[in-house]
């Protein structure tokens, strides 16, 4: 059912949404009123209206802090795909201090590695079932195949040198990426919001 929901347009998710929301609304509204006669109705009305915006101002704190931690992730996420991007762009730019062989096969690394992401690791991250157990093989060949280049020059050096930290970094982006993919709104939160919406 979340699958679904989260893999609408915007537009749609936002009506079920708030259609099922204003539907559970007028459901409780009509039971409420079914039940307010007679001596339950004196008890209802009891109920002070002055608690409605204290009630709201809750809510909508539980709301924020809720929000806060999606948006906290969302950054996360971000900033580690930029990251991961970046690095594979420097392998790729480096790899242009190489001989012709060495830099092609690089490059086919790096287009192997971007393929498995998005084919392979993106629809398991949606799903939450990407692991960090198993190293990308394309990666960590690519890493394999630069430590046991033999560089001719001080330029070829610098470019070896400067390749292996930059394939470390897209590791280590990664990493981060699977680990922001496997984070979720704790559902004690999620129960409060509940409750806390339909007291108020």
């Amino acid at each position: 059912m979340s699958d679904w929901i989260h893999n609408l347009p915007v537009p749609a998710m936002a009506l079920v949404v708030f259609g099922f929301t204003y539907l559970l609304a007028a459901i409780i509204l009509v039971s409420v009123s079914a039940l307010a006669t007679g001596e339950r109705g004196k008890s209802f009305k009891a109920v002070s209206v002055g608690m409605l915006p204290v009630l709201g101002i809750i809510f909508g704190l539980f709301v924020a802090f809720t929000a806060a931690q999606v948006w906290a992730d969302n950054d996360r996420a971000g900033a580690a795909v930029s990251r991961e991007a970046s690095a594979l762009r420097e392998v790729t730019l480096l790899a242009a201090g190489l001989p012709a062989a060495q830099q092609t096969r690089l490059a086919e690394f790096v287009r192997l590695y971007v393929e498995q992401a998005v084919t392979v690791e993106w629809p398991m991250m949606a799903s939450r079932t990407a692991s960090l157990r198993a190293t990308p093989t394309a990666l960590a060949e690519a890493l394999q195949f630069v430590v046991a280049m033999a560089p001719t020059g001080a330029g070829q050096q610098t470019a070896q040198r400067e390749i292996v930290a930059a394939l470390g970094t897209a590791l280590d982006a990664r990493r981060q990426r699977i680990i922001v993919s496997q984070s979720e709104v704790n559902p004690v939160k999620w129960w409060c919001l509940y409750c806390r919406r339909y007291a108020s």
